[in-house]
């Protein structure tokens, strides 16, 4: 499969390599994981509960951010999502324009931060949404001899343009963590476990992977990250993972869906699982996704999530974007705020500037 993929690419894709190692990044995550663990915030630059710097493109508001308005600081890291840019679209799948992503994903690199992106496309078989999940043959279409394959090389090439874009301002290209295909163990997305084998969803891996490299984005921390099971064992983890050799983090998306119960017993059993895994195989963990759906509990960062977190060896957390109707993060004037302020007072909860130093 490799061989025939990167043939075409070749025939189809020819164009300038650009060389940038993952070493640097991987060595101050190795780092700063000795410190803590870090903050993360999805779309934490663009909007907020009472705020948006997209709505209005020609008086969007800069510098904004819940977290920093409630801590007084950035997150260590930032989310970014690029849904969408298969299309060819100005903007992704939560209308933030791929062009502010650029910008203010470089600017967070600027000041010292980290970023990670992960990608929604759409369903290249049936034109739906990533969620578009009721068919189970899209991955085998978009493998190599698929009806959909030559497209989706194209899909591949609009992220590799996009990643290649983000450089720094004398040239060199931003090291980031790239996390895609995400909680593929569940059945939400067509990428799930429900709507592929095993083998079919570690060849899309790799087909995405080695088309990557091949253009030269080796600047890119490979993050793996399942859902929260909470009864996985590593045999049935290691039945759709690519790799060691392919994967740098590992990471768990658990989101608080249930009883407070519930999660606390997942949680662990997943991360007690994860965390002998990577031990053993050196890899980074973290937890890629979490949060707890318009945070109802007002005590829910230091009382439930911060004593789980701290049983582990974690990179960073990162709880995912602050949309009016659906938000998962604390803000000015919100109950849960106080709780959130005595989680990242501890001195093992890292904000940006706790990484700069």
């Amino acid at each position: 499969m490799k061989t025939i993929t990167l043939l075409l690419f070749a025939a189809l894709f020819v164009g300038p390599l650009y060389g940038q190692t993952r070493e640097d990044l991987l060595n101050r995550l190795a780092d700063l994981q000795k410190k803590g663990y870090m903050v993360g915030h999805q779309d934490d630059p663009f909007y907020g509960l009472k705020w948006s710097g997209i709505a209005d493109p020609q008086k969007p508001e800069r510098g904004r951010s819940d977290v920093k308005e409630v801590v007084g600081d950035y997150p260590a890291v930032m989310g970014f999502d690029l849904g969408g840019i298969e299309m060819g679209d100005e903007k992704n799948l939560d209308s933030v324009p791929f062009s502010r992503i650029r910008e203010e994903l470089l600017a967070h690199v600027a000041r010292g931060g980290i970023v990670t992106i992960s990608w929604h496309p759409r369903n290249p078989l049936t034109g739906g949404t990533a969620w578009d999940n009721k068919d189970s043959t899209v991955i085998a279409s978009i493998l190599p001899g698929g009806s959909k394959h030559l497209k989706f090389l194209g899909w591949m090439r609009s992220v590799g343009d996009f990643l290649k874009s983000l450089r720094t301002k004398d040239g060199r290209p931003v090291p980031i963590i790239f996390r895609p295909w995400h909680e593929n163990n569940g059945g939400w997305f067509w990428w799930g476990a429900k709507q592929s084998t095993p083998k079919e969803f570690r060849g899309l891996w790799c087909m995405l992977q080695d088309y990557l490299l091949f253009e030269g984005l080796d600047n890119l921390v490979w993050s793996y990250s399942p859902n929260l099971d909470g009864n996985c064992t590593e045999e049935q983890f290691l039945e759709r993972y690519p790799g060691d050799d392919r994967v740098d983090l590992i990471g768990l998306d658990a989101y608080q869906w249930g009883t407070e119960e519930d999660f606390v017993r997942q949680v662990n059993s997943d991360l007690r699982m994860l965390t002998d895994y990577t031990q053993k195989k050196g890899k980074l963990l973290a937890m890629t996704e979490c949060g707890l759906k318009n945070v109802t509990d007002p005590t829910w960062w230091s009382r439930v999530l911060k004593p789980q977190l701290d049983k582990y060896p974690l990179s960073y957390f990162l709880f995912w974007r602050n949309y009016p109707k659906e938000y998962f993060g604390p803000a000015p004037g919100e109950k849960n705020a106080e709780s959130f302020l005595e989680m990242v007072r501890s001195k093992n909860v890292l904000m940006l500037k706790d990484i700069n130093h």
